[in-house]
């Protein structure tokens, strides 16, 4: 397995080899830097730890993650992540060169947050009329029953927050990479906004 750290720079819209006009996100991927590696023996995993966006100032980085960064004589960076790979060492980089165009990968990021949303837009009900003297309008109806089971079942559908979760879309395809720029595009839509951090796998 090969993991990259990324940042999503926006989408655009490139033609194909046959001619079809694709929507693709272009992604910063790396250059990301090993800064620890994981064994079984000491530590009971097989893992890599990479950093990514140096670091502008040292007083905001923690002091656990700041004797990592002097153990392994790297700068500090901003974003650690440990992917579960192996054949590397420490100083080792990481960039958008390991991926080819092709490859199908898995990506995950953080989701845009759309804050406190009702049932409608939170989770596509159809709502009420909305015309002739109709009160109902986008409320969510009933929630419970009467007499059984006299409560609100848990995990009901109800308004709440929305987004800002963790989201994993598989079988991403990497339509085009360009090493000398770290940049790679993938065929689709990815999670979060512009500018977000993102991560990048590619399976076996």
């Amino acid at each position: 397995m090969t993991g990259i750290l990324g940042k999503k720079l926006g989408m655009t819209q490139i033609f194909s080899e046959d001619g079809r006009l694709e929507p693709v996100t272009v992604v910063e991927a790396g250059p990301c830097c090993v800064v620890q590696v994981k064994t079984p023996e000491k530590d009971g995993y097989e893992a890599v730890k990479v950093g990514f966006i140096e670091a502008k100032k040292a007083k905001n980085i923690s002091k656990p993650s700041a004797g990592v960064f002097k153990k392994a004589g790297t700068p500090a960076f901003r974003i650690l992540k440990e992917f579960p790979m192996s054949g590397l060492k420490i100083g080792d980089m990481i960039n958008a060169g390991s991926f080819s165009k092709g490859d199908i990968i898995a990506v995950s990021g953080i989701s845009k947050g759309k804050g406190f949303q009702g049932v409608m837009k939170r989770h596509n009900f159809k709502g009420g009329p909305d015309s002739h003297g109709s009160m109902f309008n986008r409320a969510p109806g009933s929630i419970g029953a009467s007499s059984f089971p006299s409560r609100v079942w848990r995990g009901i559908r109800m308004a709440g927050h929305m987004g800002s979760e963790r989201i994993t879309i598989k079988n991403l395809t990497i339509v085009d990479v360009r090493p000398e720029q770290n940049i790679i595009m993938i065929k689709g839509a990815i999670p979060g906004p512009t500018n977000s951090i993102i991560e990048i796998r590619k399976g076996k």
